[in-house]
């Protein structure tokens, strides 16, 4: 086997980005980004982006490369991750993917729906809805008129996806998330990995890296951010809300801490749940030995 990439998977704080700039190094790597957060510029900190001195050790594509008061959607990183694949060829470096996004993942190794724009009247009429109706109001308007959709688990922003979708198209959003398009890596020899460190080790890794960034700025960070639109993905990003609601004095520091480690911890549970589901059949590293990936690079590289 000659691999021609790299995807390395993995829960927030199990070490993704340390074991993909450790394995750029060795095997003339770039690093390529597959994280949802870690694409908005605004928020270095609070998305656990690579320093600029771990980026300017390797090459790094797809990092802070939007605005966090942007729309970025799935659809669009597949776009960018073919011209990051481009870039990785024509500067003769192995790709290697890493992030804790699972539905980048899937644009990279199984392709995604070509679901047609929807028109920005659509969108804000969308919205408008939303706002007035609330989450609950509109998932009972997605389950009229798309049940199949409205019956899977979601979140405020899938609601509004679906129930938009809908109205542009016609068509449920499970229609045309049957109709799946070409993955970006079509027909490449891929080396993949999931890094499942210890539960309990994961759990001290959350607290520890949410504490060292509220010493970096994390605050501040949070507060540059304020008023951006509920709806748009960056409005997710963890920790944000309880460092609003401490800069407002409605919260301590010790509760803001507790309530987004709790948070971090959740959100790393359902990565674990979908990466067990989704990607069975890649190899786990357990013990978050780098160099069991960087043998087996090596030995299966041309």
């Amino acid at each position: 086997m000659n691999i021609d990439a790299v995807l390395i998977a993995g829960p927030t704080a199990s070490g993704k980005s340390a074991a993909a700039l450790a394995l750029a190094e060795a095997c003339n790597g770039i690093v390529v980004n597959a994280d949802s957060m870690q694409v908005y510029r605004e928020v270095r900190i609070l998305s656990a982006r690579p320093s600029d001195a771990e980026m300017a050790a390797v090459p790094h594509l797809l990092y802070g490369n939007v605005s966090a008061r942007e729309h970025y959607s799935v659809g669009r990183y597949q776009s960018d991750a073919i011209g990051a694949l481009a870039e990785a060829r024509a500067q003769g470096r192995m790709p290697i993917f890493v992030g804790g996004t699972g539905l980048y993942f899937t644009a990279l190794t199984e392709g995604l729906a070509d679901i047609p724009p929807v028109p920005a009247a659509v969108h804000e009429a969308a919205r408008d809805k939303l706002a007035t109706l609330g989450v609950a109001g509109l998932h009972e308007e997605l389950m009229r008129r798309d049940p199949e959709t409205a019956a899977r688990p979601s979140d405020p922003q899938r609601v509004l996806r679906a129930y938009e979708v809908f109205e542009a198209t016609g068509r449920p959003l499970t229609f045309w998330q049957r109709e799946a398009g070409e993955p970006v890596l079509k027909d490449l020899r891929l080396a993949k990995f999931v890094l499942d460190p210890p539960r309990l080790l994961l759990r001290e890794r959350i607290e520890a890296r949410f504490r060292a960034m509220l010493a970096a700025g994390a605050r501040e960070e949070a507060s540059a951010l304020k008023g951006v639109d509920p709806s748009l993905p960056a409005a997710k990003i963890l920790g944000l809300r309880e460092l609003w609601a401490l800069a407002e004095c409605a919260i301590s520091e010790a509760d803001a801490i507790t309530a987004a480690v709790t948070a971090t911890r959740q959100f790393a549970k359902r990565q674990m749940t979908w990466f067990r589901h989704r990607m069975a059949d890649w190899e786990r590293i357990e013990d978050g030995r780098v160099s069991n990936i960087i043998t087996f690079v090596r030995q299966n590289s041309s």
